[in-house]
Parts: C-alpha cells; sequence; structure tokens
C-alpha cells in the first residue's frame, strides 16, 4: 500500500503526533490538581492562565506555522523538537503563577500546536491519493498516548514528584526526535510525492492562498464545525477532575474511561481514512460532531460511573473522525500548494478554541454552574454549526482551473 519513503513520513507524523500529546489538554489536565495545590489557585484562575497562554500561543502559531512553506522540512522539524525539549524542562520548573503562565505557553505553541502542525502538514502534501489512509494512521500516534499515558502518569504521580516527570519528558525529547527526524525525512523531497492516476486532475484544482481563503465564507462554517471538538474537549480534560468531583466518578474512573476514549479514537481514526480515501472528506464532515453532540447529552442526563466510559467513548468517536477531517478537509478544498499557511490559520483558531473552552468553563464553573449546565451550553453550540454545515454540504467542492 505505501513504498519506504511512504512509510518513513507517516512513521515521522506517528511519532510527532504521539510527543504532541506533552501538550494537549488531556495531558495537562493531568497535573491540573498538583499544580493548583501548588500554588494555591483556584479552578478558575488556572483557567484563566491556561486560556490566555493559550490564546498568546495562537497567535504566534499563525506566524511561525506558515514558514514551514519556506523552510525545508527537517530543519523545521528539527527547531521543533528543540523547543518542545526546553518547553518540558520549563513546565518541571513551575514556582509561581508567572512561570505557570510561561510554561503553558511553551508547551501548548511547540507541543499541541507546532508538533502537531509538522506532522499533518508534511503528511497531507506528501500523499495525495492515500491522503485519509496516512493522516489516519499518522494521527494514531496521539490517540496512542491518549491510550497509555493517562493511567500511567496517574501511577507515576503516586510514586514521584510531578516535577520529575516533567524533566524526563525533556531528556526523551531531547535525544529521541531529532534523530528520528534524521533518519526519517532528511531527505524527504515533496516534489517527488506520491504518485497517483489522477496526478493531472489533481494539478487543475485551484490552489488557494490564505488570503483567498479568508474571504470565502465556506471556511468559517466548516471552522465552526472543526472547532467544537477542541474546545469541549479541552474544557473536559483540563476540568476532568471538577467533573470527576460532580459526578462522584472517581480519578481511577476517569482515568480507565480516557483507555476507551483512546480505543474507539484509534478505531475511527483508521476506518475513517479508508472511507475519506473513498468518499473524500466533504462527505463525511457532517458526521463528525454527531457522537460529540450525543455525548453531552450523555453528561446531562446521567450520573452512573458507567457513563464515564460511554461519554469520553463518543467522544473518542468524534476525536478520531476531527483529527483526520481536520487536515484532509482544507487539502480538498484548497489545495496543497498552500497547505502550509491555510494550516498554520486552522491550528492557530483550533488552538485558540481551546483556549475559548478553557477560559468558558472556567469562567462557568467560578459562576456555579452545575456540569450540566455547561454540557448544555456544549449542546446548543454543536447544534447551530451542525444546521450550518447542512446548508452548504454540497457547496465544498474543489474549484478546477
Amino acid at each position: 500500500m505505501f513504498n519506504s519513503l511512504s512509510l518513513k513520513v507517516i512513521i515521522f507524523g506517528f511519532i510527532f503526533t504521539f510527543f504532541s500529546s506533552f501538550g494537549q489538554s488531556f495531558f495537562l489536565g493531568l497535573f491540573n490538581s498538583s499544580i493548583r495545590e501548588a500554588l494555591s489557585i483556584t479552578h478558575g484562575q488556572f483557567g484563566s492562565i491556561y486560556a490566555s497562554a493559550t490564546l498568546l500561543s495562537s497567535f504566534l502559531l499563525i506566524w511561525v506555522g506558515k514558514k514551514i512553506d519556506d523552510i525545508n522540512i527537517f530543519k523545521f522539524a528539527f527547531y521543533v523538537t528543540l523547543l518542545l525539549s526546553f518547553s518540558c524542562f520549563f513546565f518541571s520548573k513551575i514556582s509561581s503563577i508567572v512561570f505557570l503562565f510561561i510554561a503553558v505557553f511553551l508547551m501548548r505553541f511547540s507541543g499541541q500546536g507546532l508538533m502537531s502542525h509538522t506532522a499533518t502538514t508534511t503528511i497531507a502534501r506528501y500523499f495525495t491519493k492515500s491522503r485519509g489512509r496516512a493522516l489516519s494512521i499518522g494521527w494514531f500516534g496521539l490517540s496512542s498516548a491518549e491510550f497509555i499515558l493517562p493511567v500511567f502518569i496517574v501511577y507515576l504521580l503516586t510514586i514521584t514528584a510531578w516535577q520529575n516527570i516533567w524533566i524526563s519528558i525533556s531528556i526523551l525529547a531531547l535525544i529521541f526526535l531529532p534523530l528520528a527526524s534524521f533518519f526519517l525525512i532528511k531527505k524527504l523531497d515533496f516534489d517527488a510525492r506520491e504518485q497517483t492516476d489522477n496526478d493531472s486532475e489533481i494539478k487543475e484544482i485551484k490552489q488557494w492562498k490564505r488570503t483567498e481563503v479568508l474571504k470565502d465564507y465556506r471556511f468559517y462554517i466548516v471552522c465552526l464545525n472543526m472547532l467544537a471538538m477542541p474546545w469541549i474537549a479541552t474544557g473536559v480534560f483540563v476540568y476532568q477532575s471538577f467533573i470527576t468531583e460532580a459526578k462522584e466518578w472517581g480519578s481511577f474512573v476517569i482515568a480507565q474511561s480516557f483507555m476507551v476514549y483512546s480505543i474507539l479514537s484509534v478505531v475511527t481514526l483508521l476506518g475513517s481514512g479508508f472511507l475519506i480515501d473513498k468518499f473524500t472528506s466533504r462527505k463525511l464532515l457532517i458526521f463528525m460532531n454527531i457522537p460529540l453532540m450525543i455525548s453531552t447529552l450523555v453528561l446531562f442526563y446521567f450520573n452512573n460511573p458507567i457513563t464515564s466510559f460511554i461519554f469520553l467513548g463518543l467522544i473518542g468517536i468524534s476525536n478520531g473522525l476531527a483529527n483526520v477531517l481536520g487536515s484532509s478537509t482544507w487539502a480538498e478544498i484548497y489545495g496543497v500548494k498552500f497547505i502550509g499557511s491555510i494550516k498554520a490559520l486552522t491550528t492557530a483558531l483550533m488552538v485558540f478554541s481551546t483556549a475559548f473552552g478553557t477560559a468558558l468553563f472556567g469562567f462557568l464553573i467560578d459562576k456555579d454552574f452545575s456540569i450540566e449546565q455547561i454540557a448544555l451550553v456544549s449542546f446548543i453550540y454543536i447544534f447551530i454549526s451542525l444546521i450550518l454545515l447542512f446548508f452548504v454540504r454540497n457547496k465544498l467542492n474543489p474549484q478546477y482551473i
């Protein structure tokens, strides 16, 4: 199915999405209680710091992320890995609110932002016919991390200080990631990307510049749907301790539920890759947030610990779809020539939405909103965005020249 170079690109994507997990909300949320206790801050204060730091990283990502179109991909990946390693080390030194802000900014920028941006842009640009499958396998790295790390970190926190965990991650990233990049993509040439039987047709698709994309109304409607998963899931992950307390689920129940989340995310990832290559991302987009919408109803109506597995499982299904569709949809509609700058924008918006979700959840929690009321707010957003997408679903075809 893939030649040796294609496999190297996919493995590169897998590794980078796995290591992006250290800047993802599900991972950082595992240290929420430890950090709040160390700094004596509330849920709302933590959320405000987290959101503002994430917001800053999203603005910077718009500018830095587009450089991937201009710089050799190996050099770009090398710089990103060094930044990630430094960011992890700095996170271990949190001792004040100022340090917390800087540490969260660095992790969100380097981990959630640049690591995932580097992985998905490289795969989306190299692959054409097999883009869906390649992206689904590449994103499997993050799903693997979501399956392995929560229970593992909860265990480590019982035997060592949280600072030691971050120092270990920093050393691992510094040693492993540059070597992996060297052996996998040092000689990667995008001019020799995957060839297909339809190359002539692909080359005739209009290659949109970012300035043109910003004038296209379809972009904003698709974004409304793309951003539902990041802001809602981030709120859930960052405030998992609040949800656990409100529902009386227990910390290990929520950690074990993440395994269900990861399994269903992986299954959906792998299945969606084949479906995208067969039916296109544009046709699957309407189904992406339906499981997420159902999960908000589960959170609204049920309290039994078993519903924790159903709740996170449904989020996992939407996450599996969103990870692949979030990269392949833009390439299908707008072409791949300027995909780096377009993806930098959409990744920045995704990061921004996670800041919004964190701030909104924290604000509502401090205003004594129940988790059921927060779930209802999330449901309304998803429902409205789906209605808008339904009316433009047949207008998402690429333009040909």
